[in-house]
């Protein structure tokens, strides 16, 4: 009976002192290897689970993904400070919403090796914050879609100002920069370039043009594809996923424009963060930027190949060197003094 007791004992004692590993390897952070990754993004939904459909074949590893817009993200992640839910952010339309999140708290330091000799700006395009925050894993460009049966190539706007010739009065559409943060960015790089006082006159007779001005980021695009209007604001792959599909559609980059990475970033106080700094890795990797190019989306390791018109080096000549400082400081006023000025 003795020997039986000790026996008892003795497995009680290893049952407790395993409990013990197990937690001590997957709590507070320090993650077991073979835990699921949380990734929030706002991108689109076939887009990002077959992101996690690849690295899951990769490494065996589940990647739980959770859509919504970026807005409700962040909100999402403020809420969560202290009890993140999340180990990686991916995406928003570029770096704007990472640059508010560094004074949000909601993300931490962490650049992939991949990364670590690029310049935190490359030809007036900022590819990582300088202190590590947040990594680009593709770039996006801010232009004029066009229908090509309305529009000619020739005929399409090739400048900014173009768009205020009084041949597209009725037939322009652009997001509502009270709502959207793709056309937020094209308001502060206009008034960046050229000061806010002709920056308001130009969006006035520019909102005059338009015959809508709706609140989604990519239905100006859509309503390009679909022949409501004749030229659209927009990123560039919006365009090129009409076009895939078929669609009379095409895009122009104009002279000058913002170009903008658009981020990954490890989540502060991530439940995983070992896990979301291999996803991050992965990111940027062969695979991950395959799937990304063949979204249409511009990718940014040089061994993988754009599947549109645009690529890095093609685009060097027309970006815009954002002031971030500026915007960070100006993006929430220029919003509400939109929704009071343009009418």
């Amino acid at each position: 009976m003795k020997k039986i007791s000790l026996l008892l004992l003795s497995l009680v004692f290893l049952v407790g002192f395993l409990a013990a590993c197990a937690g001590e390897s997957s709590g507070n952070g320090d993650s077991a290897e073979g835990d699921p990754i949380t990734l929030y993004s706002p991108e689109t939904p076939d887009l990002t689970k077959e992101l996690a459909a690849k690295y899951e074949e990769l490494y065996g590893q589940k990647v739980n993904v959770q859509y919504a817009g970026t807005n409700v993200l962040v909100n999402q992640m403020m809420a969560e400070k202290g009890n993140p839910k999340a180990d990686v952010w991916y995406g928003g339309g570029g770096i704007l919403p990472f640059e508010s999140a560094v004074d949000k708290e909601i993300i931490t330091s962490y650049i992939p090796e991949s990364a670590e000799d690029w310049e935190v700006v490359e030809n007036g395009i900022k590819m990582k914050h300088q202190d590590g925050y947040y990594v680009g894993t593709e770039l996006f460009v801010l232009g004029f879609s066009y229908n090509t049966e309305l529009v000619s190539e020739d005929e399409a706007p090739k400048t900014w100002e173009d768009l205020l010739d009084p041949k597209w009065e009725g037939k322009i559409q652009f997001p509502n920069p009270a709502a959207s943060g793709t056309a937020t960015l094209m308001v502060l790089s206009y008034m960046m370039q050229h000061g806010e006082e002709e920056g308001w006159e130009f969006f006035q007779t520019l909102a005059d043009h338009a015959n809508s001005i709706p609140d989604s980021g990519s239905a100006p695009t859509k309503a390009v594809a679909m022949g409501e209007a004749h030229v659209a604001i927009g990123f560039d792959f919006m365009a090129y996923e009409h076009q895939t599909k078929g669609e009379t559609v095409d895009f122009i980059v104009p002279d000058k424009t913002p170009i903008l990475v658009n981020p990954a970033s490890l989540v502060e106080g991530a439940p995983n963060p070992e896990g979301g700094k291999k996803f991050m890795d992965f990111m940027l990797g062969k695979e991950a930027q395959q799937i990304l190019a063949n979204w249409q989306h511009i990718p940014i390791n040089p061994e993988v190949e754009s599947q549109t018109p645009l690529n890095i080096d093609s685009l060097k000549e027309n970006a815009v060197d954002l002031d971030i400082d500026w915007v960070n400081e100006n993006y929430d006023r220029i919003r509400n003094e939109w929704k009071n000025k343009i009418n």
